[in-house]
C-alpha cells in the first residue's frame, strides 16, 4: 500500500528552517530559552489567525504569555483564563496585563448578527451584554463604524473584567505594582491603539466601577 503522503511536510521544513536560522544567530537561545520563562506581559487577545501577540510587538519568544479566545473576552466562569491569570500574577509575577482586540473581529461582528451560529451563541452572549450596556451609543452608529466602537467597547469591558477578580484585587492588596491595559490593533495598517483604560490600583478600580 503506498504511504499517505504528510500535508503538513513543509510545516517541518519551516520550522526547521525558522530553528536553524535563529540558532545561527545566537547558538545559546533555545538552550538559554529552555531554562527559564519570565516574561512581563500577560496578553488576552483574540484567536483570530491574522493577531499574533509577540510579532505585533515585535518581542521574541519567552517575552509574552498568552491567552487568547473568540474576541479576547474574560468571563468569570471561565477556569481556563483565570487559571492563565493567576498562573502569571501569582508564579510568572508579571508586571502588565494587555487585553488586546482588533478591529474586524469575527465574533464581534458575529454577536451583532441575528443569525445562531450554533454552541458559539454561549460564548456570544457576553458580547451582546457589552453591546446592550451601551446600546444608546451603539444605536447612533451603523456599518463599519459601530463594530469597530463595539470592538473597543469590548476591550474596555474586559478590562474591567480582569481588574474585578480575585487574582488582581488581591495583587493589588498585596501591594503588587500590576497594570491592565486595553489596546485594539487595526488588521489595515498593522498599529495598535491605546484606549486609556489602564488600571493599576484598587482605587482606580472602584472609579471605573462607579463613574457616578
Amino acid at each position: 500500500m503506498e504511504e499517505k503522503k504528510n500535508d503538513l511536510d513543509h510545516l517541518f521544513k519551516n520550522n526547521r528552517d525558522w530553528a536553524d536560522a535563529i540558532t545561527d544567530k545566537d547558538p545559546e537561545f533555545f538552550s538559554t530559552l529552555s531554562q527559564q520563562q519570565a516574561p512581563d506581559i500577560l496578553w488576552i487577545g483574540c484567536s483570530d489567525s491574522r493577531v499574533p501577540a509577540n510579532e505585533i510587538i515585535a518581542l521574541p519568544p519567552g517575552e509574552v504569555f498568552v491567552h487568547r479566545n473568540i474576541a479576547n473576552v474574560v468571563v468569570h466562569t471561565d477556569l481556563n483564563c483565570l487559571s492563565v491569570i493567576q498562573y502569571a500574577v501569582d508564579v510568572l509575577k508579571i508586571d502588565h496585563i494587555i487585553v488586546c482586540g482588533h478591529y474586524g473581529c469575527g465574533g464581534i461582528n458575529a454577536s451583532m448578527s441575528n443569525e445562531s451560529f450554533g454552541l458559539i451563541d454561549n460564548w456570544l452572549r457576553h458580547i451582546k451584554d457589552v453591546t446592550r450596556f451601551n446600546r444608546a451609543e451603539l444605536d447612533l452608529l451603523e456599518g463599519n463604524e459601530k463594530s469597530n466602537r463595539l470592538c473597543e467597547l469590548n476591550v474596555i469591558e474586559q478590562v474591567k473584567n480582569v481588574a474585578n477578580t480575585s487574582i488582581i484585587k488581591n495583587a493589588w492588596k498585596r501591594g503588587e505594582q500590576l497594570s491592565v491595559h486595553g489596546w485594539v490593533y487595526g488588521l489595515e495598517d498593522g498599529i495598535v491603539k491605546d484606549m486609556h483604560t489602564t488600571l493599576s490600583s484598587l482605587e482606580e478600580l472602584k472609579v471605573k466601577n462607579n463613574p457616578d
